[in-house]
């Protein structure tokens, strides 16, 4: 009577046991799930993605632009010139980054601030994407001061500030968009010194570890000049604690208030630039990574 007492009561409490079990799950399935890797790299291709770093994770980017491929062979299709950027970027905490860079082009000095508002989620009470703010501020450096003492400082300074809009459509397809807004101290004539722009990006994956990326920037309002709207194609490959990006576009500027509405190149009339963005990753802390 004993050995069948004990069995019924070990018998029930295995059941209750299995019973809470399956409500937590249920529970936790209806609970919003983040959606992940949206973007593989803090860069779709020119401009920023939803990516974050994670808390003290520290990235150094380098990112490289060739002259153009149809400059002939005496240039080596473009690679005899170059153009560069070299980056800092820290993660102060999930939610918010800072980085900090120099180009050759302009040798130009840029800093900017990333800040995440929302994450896409999926599940009960979902968020249908994630939204990211981004404002950089920049100094040109070019012409020197004492070449050009007319110049003021303030007039070498600009600010781009955008809201990065994505989704990721499925384990396949991610798209951003970028409304933009930038202030120059000094414009080029016929143009005011704020710009309005519309970036639109996408990532299309081809394997574990390979994805197509396209990237486009429409300048609202914009007078005619000699410059074009920034068109960019390329490849993400990633390759552990790097992201290796190669790309083909008409900008040759490493910076949104260049690339965006400085361009001067057409891509279709075949003004295009071979370029790469590469990337490394490093843990300051005892964190792991958080992959956006």
């Amino acid at each position: 009577m004993r050995k069948a007492l004990l069995f019924v009561l070990i018998l029930a409490s295995n059941l209750a046991y299995t019973q809470d079990n399956l409500l937590d799950l249920i529970d936790e399935n209806e609970k919003p799930q983040e959606v992940m890797s949206t973007f593989k790299g803090t860069r779709i291709i020119l401009g920023h993605s939803v990516k974050m770093k994670a808390k003290k994770e520290l990235e150094f980017l380098i990112t490289h632009r060739f002259g153009r491929i149809n400059s002939g062979s005496h240039n080596l299709w473009g690679l005899d010139n170059a153009f560069i950027r070299l980056g800092l970027e820290y993660g102060l905490s999930d939610k918010l980054n800072i980085g900090i860079g120099r180009s050759s082009f302009d040798k130009t000095y840029d800093s900017f601030l990333k800040y995440k508002l929302a994450r896409q989620t999926k599940g009960s009470g979902s968020f249908p994407v994630s939204l990211v703010l981004f404002n950089s501020f920049t100094i040109k450096t070019t012409p020197k001061s004492e070449d050009s003492p007319e110049v003021a400082f303030n007039d070498r300074l600009a600010n781009v500030s955008q809201l990065l809009i994505s989704r990721k459509i499925n384990s396949l397809v991610s798209v951003q968009l970028m409304p933009t807004y930038i202030y120059k101290s000094t414009v080029e004539e016929g143009f005011e010194n704020s710009q309005l722009a519309l970036g639109v990006g996408g990532r299309v994956k081809l394997t574990p570890r390979l994805a197509f990326n396209a990237e486009y920037y429409y300048r609202l309002d914009a007078p005619e000049s000699i410059f074009t709207n920034s068109f960019s194609l390329g490849f993400d490959i990633e390759t552990g604690g790097h992201v290796f990006q190669l790309h083909f576009t008409n900008s040759i500027m490493t910076v949104e208030r260049a690339f965006i509405t400085e361009t001067s190149d057409d891509f279709f009339d075949g003004d295009i630039h071979f370029g790469f963005n590469i990337s490394r990753t490093f843990n300051l802390g005892s964190k792991k990574e958080k992959s956006w």
